[in-house]
């Protein structure tokens, strides 16, 4: 009986409302009820089957690649550690050497993080 105007607040603004007192109890009603049916609806669906394979198959395709460039690793680290690298005849092979290992670190560091990636994707679907 005091008010002559009425403001709706909602999502961080602020506007007249041109009903009257009984439609915005009638709005606030619906939203109250569809609000609280979108919550019990809104519940994570699980992952398929299907997605939680492929999920796991790039799992599987990243530790094949990490373990592919582990084996490089150890065979450029086994002709780096070879003292006849280390002779002056050889010092471009030997540069040429320490730059293919520090691709090949590179790529270990960078298949490591997609491994990570692909685990955290993996043990969220499966615990959803």
């Amino acid at each position: 009986l005091v008010a002559d105007r009425l403001w709706l607040v909602k999502d961080g603004r602020v506007a007249p409302f041109d009903g009257d007192l009984e439609s915005y109890r009638k709005m606030l009603l619906g939203q109250d009820s569809t609000a609280s049916a979108s919550k019990l609806r809104a519940k994570p669906k699980r992952p398929s089957r299907d997605a939680i394979l492929v999920l796991r198959q790039e799992v599987r395709k990243c530790e094949e690649r990490i373990e592919k460039l582990q084996v490089m690793q150890d065979r450029i680290a086994t002709k780096l550690a070879d003292p006849a690298m280390y002779d002056d005849a050889q010092a471009g092979d030997m540069e040429t050497w320490q730059k293919k290992y520090a691709e090949v670190m590179d790529g270990l560091n960078r298949a490591e993080a997609l491994w990570v990636a692909a685990q955290e994707k993996l043990d969220a679907a499966e615990s959803a």
